[in-house]
C-alpha cells in the first residue's frame, strides 16, 4: 500500500534540481536560496556537489541546517506536487562514493574537479514536507521516508554496466512502452529500491518498480518482468 512517505520519496527520486536554502552567514541568519542539482543516494539522502567558493557552502560551514525544495515542472505549480527536505548538510567523508553515480546524471560536472574546489555534501533529512497536490499536505518523519534496508549500492555499477552493454534493446523497449518515447539510444543512469532512471536521447526518464527491489537478484527479476510486459 502506498503511503505519503513512499510517494514523497518516489517523487523526489524523479527530480534532479531544486532550491537549496541555507542560513546566511553574511546577512546574519537570513534565508539564502540557490539553485542546486542533486541526486538521492540509496537511503534517500540528497547528495549535492558544491564549491567551497559558493555562498551556500560558506553558510553550511557555519550552520549545517538547510532545506531542499524540489518540484516538477507544470503550468500550475500550486496544484502540483513538491517536496521540501529539512535536514542537516555536511561534507561527505568518502568523496569517491557518490562520484560515479553523480556523473552519470550530470556528466558535465566532470570538469568541476579540475577547475574548482568542489566537494560532495549529503543532506541527512530531519523532516520532510510533502504536498501531493491541492489539499494533500503531509509532514513526514525521516525514518518513514527512508526506503527498506537494501544492498543495491554495492551492485549498482555492475547492474548498470550489464544493462547498458547487454540489454540496451530492453532499455529502448521500456522507453517506448512505458513513456511512449522512441529514441535512437538509451542508457541506464541509476537504479534504487523504488525504480531506475534512463537517459533516452536528451531526456531522463523515470521507471518505478511495483514493489521495492532490495538486492541484485530482485532487480534482475523486476527488469526481466518489465521486458516481458513490453513484448506482450
Amino acid at each position: 500500500m502506498s503511503t505519503a512517505a513512499t510517494e514523497a520519496r518516489r517523487f523526489l527520486r524523479a527530480q534532479h534540481h531544486g532550491v537549496l536554502s541555507t542560513l546566511s552567514k553574511k546577512l546574519d541568519g537570513y534565508p539564502f536560496g540557490s539553485i542546486t542539482p542533486f541526486i538521492l543516494d540509496q537511503s534517500g539522502c540528497p547528495i549535492i556537489l558544491i564549491s567551497t567558493l559558493a555562498e551556500h557552502t560558506k553558510n553550511i560551514s557555519a550552520d549545517p541546517r538547510v532545506s531542499l525544495l524540489a518540484h516538477s515542472s507544470a503550468a500550475d505549480f500550486q496544484a502540483n506536487a513538491r517536496v521540501t527536505v529539512v535536514g542537516n548538510c555536511a561534507r561527505m567523508d568518502n568523496q569517491e562514493e557518490p562520484r560515479a553515480r553523480y556523473l552519470r546524471y550530470f556528466p558535465n560536472a566532470e570538469g568541476y574537479f579540475n577547475t574548482h574546489d568542489f566537494f560532495f555534501y549529503r543532506i541527512e533529512p530531519v523532516r520532510i514536507r510533502y504536498i501531493g497536490g491541492f489539499g494533500a499536505i503531509h509532514w513526514i518523519e525521516s525514518d518513514s521516508f527512508r526506503p527498506p534496508p537494501n544492498t543495491l549500492a554495492q551492485h549498482e555499477d555492475a547492474i548498470i554496466a550489464h544493462m547498458n552493454t547487454d540489454h540496451a534493446h530492453n532499455l529502448l523497449a521500456y522507453c517506448q512502452h512505458y513513456h511512449h518515447v522512441s529514441a535512437p539510444h538509451a542508457s541506464m543512469l541509476g537504479i534504487d529500491p523504488d525504480g531506475f532512471d534512463v537517459r533516452a536521447a536528451d531526456q531522463t526518464l523515470r521507471f518505478e518498480f511495483d514493489t521495492p527491489v532490495l538486492d541484485a537478484q530482485a532487480a534482475r527479476k523486476a527488469l526481466v518482468a518489465m521486458a516481458q510486459v513490453c513484448k506482450s
